[in-house]
Order: structure tokens, then sequence, then C-alpha cells
């Protein structure tokens, strides 16, 4: 049986990433000897239905290229794959709206608020990076005992990026006394991926591990989400 993978974003080819994550995905599959399914789900069409939509997908991936149609939707989609303990990748855009929806709905922050949507909002979450990092490659390097350090088996990797906006300081130190840890950062110390600890696998990075498909490669955190969606089985 086919592993379904449930893709939250509005589906762009002319973005990068959208043509990169199926591949990323039937790499991973291959890799495991199993068939890949993909559904594409519109933002829009998440707003009031997201359970009901994706109760059938194996794992989710909220995927770059925000803001989306629909942030409501968005977030919809995410608060689901977290409070059904479905396995989650969120990447780029996906990265920034899943902490959004964690400061919202589990850290109680109500008017927590993305810069690029919201510039004004007091309670900015996510906010312009210090460097912009578009288009751009860099070194990232894992927290030791982390879920990254582990699926790599190495202290650090390079890689590709194509985002302006990132985790405020502000609200990282706020978030550490929770479940959500920072699991790797950059050179300069700055916050590149986060998972959820008490969650069976709900990881996002700022970067694209995706784009690694574009190079023939299957991206080992890539393949720790499948083989996480293997083993979750679906709703009935």
């Amino acid at each position: 049986m086919p592993i379904h993978i449930g893709l939250i974003g509005d589906h762009d080819p002319a973005v990068t990433a959208h043509r990169a994550i199926p591949m990323a995905l039937d790499l991973a599959g291959a890799a495991l000897g199993t068939e890949m399914r993909v559904t594409w789900f519109g933002t829009d069409a998440l707003e009031d239905r997201a359970g009901a939509a994706l109760a059938r997908c194996d794992g989710l991936w909220c995927v770059p290229a925000s803001p989306y149609r629909s942030e409501a939707g968005a977030l919809s989609a995410i608060r689901y794959a977290r409070e059904s303990r479905r396995p989650f990748l969120g990447t780029c855009g996906g990265f920034q709206h899943a902490l959004l929806e964690y400061a919202r709905n589990v850290m109680g922050i109500a008017g927590a608020a993305h810069a690029e949507t919201d510039p004004d909002a007091p309670e900015r979450v996510i906010t312009p990076l210090s460097c912009g990092l578009v288009e751009q490659r860099g070194a990232v390097v894992f927290v030791p005992g982390s879920r990254l350090a582990a699926v790599h088996g190495v202290a650090e990797a390079v890689e590709t990026y194509h985002c302006r906006y990132g985790l405020s300081p502000e609200y990282e130190r706020r978030m550490a006394s929770g479940p959500l840890r920072v699991i790797a950062r950059d050179a300069a110390g700055e916050v590149r991926a986060v998972e959820l600890a008490d969650h069976p696998f709900f990881v996002l990075t700022l970067y694209q591990p995706e784009r690694a498909a574009l190079e023939g490669r299957t991206h080992p955190l890539i393949g720790a989400f499948v083989q996480a969606a293997l083993k979750g089985g679906r709703d009935p």
C-alpha cells in the first residue's frame, strides 16, 4: 500500500521547492522500497475542514512559498498534525507557520503574528532575518543528541535557503521552557531547525532539504520523515 503524504500549500510549478518536493518523496520512498502517493491541499480549502481533508494522510508536509492564500487554513492543518500526532515536516514557510500555530494555540499568544503579513503587530513571532537567505547556502550545525544529528550521522551539513524571515530571538527565549526545542543553528548561532519533543515526528527547518532531490540525492531528513509516515498508519 502506498504511503500517502499531504502537502499543505498553494501549488505553483514555478516554485523550485514545489518541483523538488514530489521528487524528494519519490527518492525517499524508493530507498525504503515503498510507493509514494502525494496530494496537494490548497490552504484556502483547509480553513474549516482540515481534519476531514487530511485524516487519510500518513504524513503531512507544510511546504514553502508563503504568504499562503489562507494563513488560517495553513494553521488549521498544522494544528491537526500536531494534535493528531501525525508525522509532520515544515520547511521554510512551513517552519514559520508551525511556530506561529504553536505560539497561538499552545503558548496562548492570541496575537502572535508573522512580520511578512503583519509588520506592525506587537507580537511578531516571525521577524525578518538579520541577513536574508534567498538562494543562499550555508552550514547548519546540529545540536548533539537531536533527531537531526541522529539522522545525518554528522555534526553539520550545508543546506540551501530561500527565505527572509525566521524565529524572533525574543520568542525563542519564551519557547525554551516547553517541549519545542532548537535542534540546529547556523554558524552565528541563529535558529535553523526546531522539533516538538513530545510528538512522534514534528520537525521544522528554515532551510529547504527537498532541494537535494534536484541533485538526485535522498536527503536524510526526508528519508526519516517518510519512514515515520510508513510506521504511523492512517485513520480508518
